[in-house]
């Protein structure tokens, strides 16, 4: 599975085809290529090929223009949101390791930093509140000396958990200014 670039990479010219296809796509994934290329034309007056479609979808995830991630439902799993305050004594020494091993954490579904208060934040999942708290105990024991704290909070009764299609005619509106 190939990376995608940084978000301040990606270099890509939206035409109005790309935003409707982004925006049929967010409605549903599971749209193919020929239903996409139909939709297009029925609903929007864009006519394309679904080889075209399928080629802007693809060119477009290599770009990293969007990502897809397969979504659990949360009857399955805890949703927790973990916060990561730094010592600085030992942050230069153990930052990249502590790092990696989130981003390559099974559990990780998010990871970002915030502003403000330099931290680190994550979404993560779990089956079980117990399995929550034995990955903190031996992130503590891999990483103790990087972090001063984390903080974690249950995340529960998730009320929206996608992305609404309409968020993409404001790229529309961005490339017209």
């Amino acid at each position: 599975m190939s990376v995608p670039p940084q978000s301040d990479d990606v270099d890509w010219e939206f035409k109005e085809r790309d935003i409707k296809i982004l925006r049929e796509l967010s409605r549903n994934p599971e749209l193919s290529t020929r239903e996409l290329a139909d939709i297009l034309d029925e609903k929007y007056d864009i006519e394309v090929s679904h080889v075209t479609v399928s080629e802007t979808i693809r060119k477009m995830r290599d770009q990293g223009v969007f990502q897809e991630a397969v979504m659990p439902n949360e009857t399955f799993y805890n949703f927790a949101l973990f916060e990561f305050k730094f010592n600085p004594e030992h942050f230069e020494e153990g930052w990249y390791d502590a790092m990696e091993d989130i981003k390559a954490d099974e559990h990780t579904l998010m990871f970002f930093i915030s502003n403000g208060e330099y931290q680190w934040k994550t979404i993560m999942m779990f089956r079980t509140r117990q399995a929550e708290s034995q990955w903190i105990h031996e992130f503590y024991k891999d990483h103790g000396e990087v972090v001063d704290n984390v903080r974690n909070s249950v995340v529960h009764n998730l009320l929206k958990f996608r992305t609404d299609p309409e968020i993409f005619e404001l790229l529309r509106s961005e490339t017209e200014e």
